[in-house]
Protein backbone atom coordinates (compact mmCIF):
# COMPACT_ATOMS: atom_id res chain seq x y z
CA UNK A 1 0.00 0.00 0.00
CA UNK A 2 0.92 3.34 -0.72
CA UNK A 3 1.11 6.04 1.92
CA UNK A 4 -1.07 8.54 -0.97
CA UNK A 5 -3.84 5.57 -0.92
CA UNK A 6 -3.97 5.42 2.58
CA UNK A 7 -4.34 9.63 2.36
CA UNK A 8 -6.83 9.28 0.06
CA UNK A 9 -9.53 7.35 2.31
CA UNK A 10 -8.45 9.02 5.31
CA UNK A 11 -8.93 13.08 3.54
CA UNK A 12 -12.00 12.04 2.18
CA UNK A 13 -14.63 14.69 2.43
CA UNK A 14 -17.30 14.03 3.94
CA UNK A 15 -14.76 11.06 5.77
CA UNK A 16 -16.32 7.83 5.33
CA UNK A 17 -15.33 5.07 8.13
CA UNK A 18 -13.26 2.85 6.03
CA UNK A 19 -11.53 -1.24 7.08
CA UNK A 20 -7.51 -1.84 7.03
CA UNK A 21 -7.28 -5.54 6.15
CA UNK A 22 -4.05 -7.03 6.67
CA UNK A 23 -2.12 -9.32 4.77
CA UNK A 24 -2.52 -11.60 8.33
CA UNK A 25 -5.99 -11.35 8.50
CA UNK A 26 -5.91 -8.32 11.28
CA UNK A 27 -8.80 -5.39 10.53
CA UNK A 28 -8.86 -2.16 12.09
CA UNK A 29 -11.96 0.13 11.70
CA UNK A 30 -11.20 3.18 11.35
CA UNK A 31 -14.08 5.58 12.56
CA UNK A 32 -12.64 8.80 12.77
CA UNK A 33 -9.90 10.01 10.70
CA UNK A 34 -7.67 11.73 14.12
CA UNK A 35 -7.80 7.58 14.41
CA UNK A 36 -4.48 7.35 11.93
CA UNK A 37 -1.35 9.01 11.26
CA UNK A 38 0.04 8.16 8.07
CA UNK A 39 3.99 8.08 7.37
CA UNK A 40 6.26 7.53 4.50
CA UNK A 41 6.17 3.28 5.31
CA UNK A 42 4.01 3.00 8.18
CA UNK A 43 0.74 3.96 9.86
CA UNK A 44 0.04 4.71 13.53
CA UNK A 45 -3.43 3.18 14.49
CA UNK A 46 -4.70 4.89 17.72
CA UNK A 47 -7.75 3.31 19.55
CA UNK A 48 -9.78 5.81 21.77
CA UNK A 49 -12.38 5.30 24.24
CA UNK A 50 -14.43 8.44 24.03
CA UNK A 51 -13.97 10.94 21.75
CA UNK A 52 -11.17 10.71 19.54
CA UNK A 53 -10.01 14.58 20.57
CA UNK A 54 -9.27 13.33 24.04
CA UNK A 55 -6.01 10.87 25.04
CA UNK A 56 -6.09 7.12 22.76
CA UNK A 57 -5.80 4.35 24.54
CA UNK A 58 -3.25 2.36 22.79
CA UNK A 59 -1.48 2.97 19.65
CA UNK A 60 -0.22 0.42 16.69
CA UNK A 61 2.15 0.87 14.22
CA UNK A 62 1.47 -0.87 11.06
CA UNK A 63 3.86 -1.22 8.14
CA UNK A 64 2.06 -0.07 4.89
CA UNK A 65 3.77 -3.01 3.12
CA UNK A 66 1.05 -5.38 5.49
CA UNK A 67 -1.60 -3.66 3.99
CA UNK A 68 -3.82 -5.83 2.29
CA UNK A 69 -7.05 -3.57 1.27
CA UNK A 70 -8.98 -1.06 2.35
CA UNK A 71 -12.78 -0.63 2.03
CA UNK A 72 -15.33 1.53 3.55
CA UNK A 73 -17.32 -0.13 6.39
CA UNK A 74 -20.93 -0.21 5.82
CA UNK A 75 -23.38 -0.11 8.85
CA UNK A 76 -26.73 -1.76 9.29
CA UNK A 77 -28.98 0.98 7.99
CA UNK A 78 -26.72 1.73 4.65
CA UNK A 79 -26.97 -1.64 3.60
CA UNK A 80 -30.48 -1.73 4.35
CA UNK A 81 -31.11 1.23 2.28
CA UNK A 82 -28.52 0.08 -0.38
CA UNK A 83 -30.88 -3.05 -0.64
CA UNK A 84 -33.76 -1.11 -1.25
CA UNK A 85 -33.13 0.56 -3.95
Amino acid sequence: MQDEDLMIWNRANPFMPYRICLNSGKTYDIKHPEMVKIGLSAVHIYTFVGDPNERFTRMEMVSLALIESISPITTPSSAAATASI
